[in-house]
């Protein structure tokens, strides 16, 4: 197994790049300092319902292989939390992260 951390920068903002390589897939996440976007393995409904009072902030896009594609997919599922930020289905990942610096922004 390897695993990949690496900074990446979406408009003069720095963000963290996790590429895990598994046994026939992959799982890819950019986090920010308030939330994440993830491949499919992300379970959004389990956010909303079971850690609904944790606030996360996430999403979700299908069918994604590299951290490029998970940047560039629009998201097929958002939490709760992403949500009240702003974050909807079909926003493209690099646009959500960019909603999250937002609201890191804000709370300095």
């Amino acid at each position: 197994m390897m695993v990949s951390l690496y900074p990446i920068t979406i408009e003069n903002h720095t963000f963290i790049a996790i590429d895990v390589q598994l046994p026939k897939t992959n799982l890819l996440a950019v986090k920010s300092d308030c939330g994440y976007i993830m491949c499919g393995a992300l379970d959004v409904c389990l956010l909303n319902e079971k850690l609904h009072d944790r606030g996360i902030i996430a999403g979700r896009a299908v069918g994604v292989r590299t951290i490029e594609q998970l940047l560039d997919a629009p998201l097929e599922s958002v939490t709760i939390a992403a949500e009240e930020l702003g974050i909807s289905v079909g926003v493209i990942g690099r646009d959500a992260l960019l909603k999250m610096k937002e609201k890191e922004v804000s709370r300095d």
